[in-house]
């Protein structure tokens, strides 16, 4: 298997995993403001709906990074650097990749710092009572694979400067 084909796969698993973890939190959060709405037909809220959704909301954001990274799907601002030759567009390309690896990297540890800090302390959250680094877990995993995603892009667009090959349009990514 190669290399490129174990980073899609791992960014895809990524994003799935975000998406069905973002749904659930969608219906559950439907089910505690329909459950709100009904209280005189003996439903309620679901206990613990927001901290339900502050550590599945967190979860997928950081899960959805790795796939971003790797469809270049962040943000652009190109109105300068289109009129750029291909040779400097490498360049920006470059350096905006070994950057965003550099903050992916600083955000997976102080994700593990915090992770740490929660474990350590034991704290839970009000409501439910779940231990606070089981959300920091799983966001570090997801950060990691963002991590091991984005230095895997930083040698595509090193090869592509090299190359002198065209850097593909937004959002097309550069290894599928």
């Amino acid at each position: 298997m190669r290399l490129s084909s174990i980073i899609v796969w791992l960014a895809r698993t990524m994003a799935i995993l975000g998406g069905i973890v973002l749904v659930a939190v969608i219906v559950m959060t439907v089910a505690s403001i329909t459950g709100r709405a009904l209280v005189r037909f003996g439903l309620g809220p679901v206990p613990g709906d927001f901290e339900l959704v502050q550590a599945g909301v967190g979860f997928a954001v950081f899960a959805f990074l790795p796939w971003c990274q790797l469809n270049r799907g962040h943000a652009t601002v190109d109105i300068f650097t289109a009129f750029l030759p291909g040779s400097v567009n490498h360049v920006i390309d470059l350096v905006t990749e070994i950057i965003m690896t550099l903050v992916l990297l600083l955000i997976a540890r102080q994700l593990y710092y915090g992770m740490i800090d929660k474990l350590s302390y034991s704290e839970t959250t009000f409501i439910l009572q779940f231990p606070l680094w089981w959300p920091y877990a799983a966001c570090l995993v997801a950060a990691v694979i963002a991590v091991i995603v984005s230095i895997y892009m930083v040698f595509v667009r090193y090869r592509e400067f090299r190359a002198g090959t065209p850097t593909p349009g937004l959002g097309q990514g550069s290894v599928h």
